[in-house]
């Protein structure tokens, strides 16, 4: 039989039942359509992830108070407090680092002209905004003044300053209250967005010293961070921090360490596994549809098979051969498969541009995902398409043609 008979026998076959083979495609559009659109969220937040935590700056090591192994005695990781000012002023003598920056933070009820929102209040030094690649939109940074004499000026992250004066209000100059003490806006900071861990958009930001007279009232820091000048260098740097920290805090052995040091390039690999996790977990949820799909496949041709049983027996008693007959059915199988696939990209890249457009969900279409998509649903169209056409070859064309 040449390709051409099979096309045509093809064509006219699906075309003689046109609301099962549509139905029988819609199952096979449902399922890539739903693997395509699962994969590109998965692909997006990982996307969005990596591109928020590389934006808060490159060869970063981040210094928290207490051990990694958060030992309930020294209130675990980050919340204990044994990291001071001169541990940063250290820091900063180890050769091969741009910046340190250390900081303090405490989440405050702040208020102005009616107004109120929660935010984190936090206390930075002139290294932090570098360090974390923030620029101002309004007004200027804090001068060297300020950060010696601990005025009470902030500077505010731009959730913030929407929430508490209006959507792009220029607010330098007014006064806010942070827990009931007066501060003066001197300046706003360009939006950079969520990184995972939270918005740096919904920040207030103050002095360190004003953050530790008036804020959290005592000399304490929540952590340090640390940007390494070459990537080659965070290993002997971080090994050199640690080695300075248990020396100041008089520790002799590493294991009882009050501190932990984090790698930029650790936690990025680790969300990048959970997001990867992530993404194979919608992946697979999306392909029970196809899975689905295939079932009425091979519901669709068994049924097939049932109602052209005379047609088969007669094909074969003039001469069609077995796998003639396999190829006839197969083909169709097939074609409801390319079909499907190609309706199924088209809908896939709509539901992901309407999730992006719509919903501000963060997704990312890749060639990948298209593939892998099709190529699964042919392998699908084949295997489900198999064994209704063996079947139909299968058939004794004796027998076939007595069949009413």
């Amino acid at each position: 039989m040449l390709y051409s008979d099979i096309f045509e026998e093809t064509f006219f076959s699906l075309s003689a039942n046109k609301s099962r083979s549509a139905l029988t495609v819609l199952g096979i559009v449902i399922g890539i359509a739903s693997v395509i659109a699962m994969i590109s969220v998965g692909q997006g937040s990982a996307k969005s992830i990596t591109d928020r935590v590389s934006s808060l700056g490159t060869n970063l090591l981040t210094i928290t108070p207490g051990s990694q192994r958060g030992q309930m005695v020294r209130g675990g990781m980050g919340s204990a407090q044994t990291l001071i000012l001169d541990d940063a002023l250290a820091i900063k003598q180890i050769g091969g680092i741009d910046y340190v920056a250390p900081t303090v933070s405490s989440r405050k009820q702040i208020t102005v002209k009616g107004s109120n929102t929660n935010s984190s209040v936090t206390g930075i030094d002139s290294e932090y905004f570098p360090l974390r690649n923030i620029e101002l939109e309004v007004g200027g940074n804090f001068t060297e003044m300020q950060f010696k004499s601990k005025n009470k000026v902030v500077i505010l992250g731009p959730t913030t300053r929407d929430t508490l004066f209006g959507e792009n209000v220029d607010p330098v100059g007014q006064k806010i209250r942070i827990d009931g003490q007066e501060f003066t806006v001197v300046g706003v900071t360009k939006a950079k967005g969520g990184t995972g861990m939270g918005s740096m958009d919904d920040l207030v930001y103050v002095p360190l010293g004003t953050a530790q007279q008036y804020i959290t009232g005592n000399n304490r820091l929540n952590n340090i961070s640390v940007q390494v000048s070459k990537a080659n260098l965070m290993s002997s740097v971080q090994a050199e921090i640690t080695a300075l920290l248990l020396e100041r805090h008089k520790i002799s052995d590493a294991i009882n360490a009050d501190f932990s040091i984090m790698n930029q390039a650790d936690m990025l690999s680790t969300m990048t596994e959970v997001t990867d996790t992530m993404t194979m977990l919608l992946a697979a949820i999306a392909g029970i549809s196809l899975i689905v799909g295939g079932i009425g496949i091979m519901n669709m041709m068994l049924t097939t098979v049932t109602e052209r049983t005379r047609e088969i027996g007669l094909r074969k008693s003039l001469g069609a051969t077995n796998e003639e007959v396999t190829a006839q059915f197969l083909s169709e199988a097939v074609t409801l498969t390319f079909f499907g696939g190609v309706i199924g990209v088209a809908v896939g890249w709509l539901a992901s541009w309407m999730m992006k457009t719509f919903f501000s969900i963060t997704t990312a279409m890749t060639l990948g995902s298209v593939l892998l998509s099709f190529g699964v649903a042919a392998i699908i169209g084949i295997v489900f398409g198999y064994y209704p056409a063996r079947k139909a070859a299968k058939l004794d064309p004796i027998d076939a043609l007595r069949y009413q």
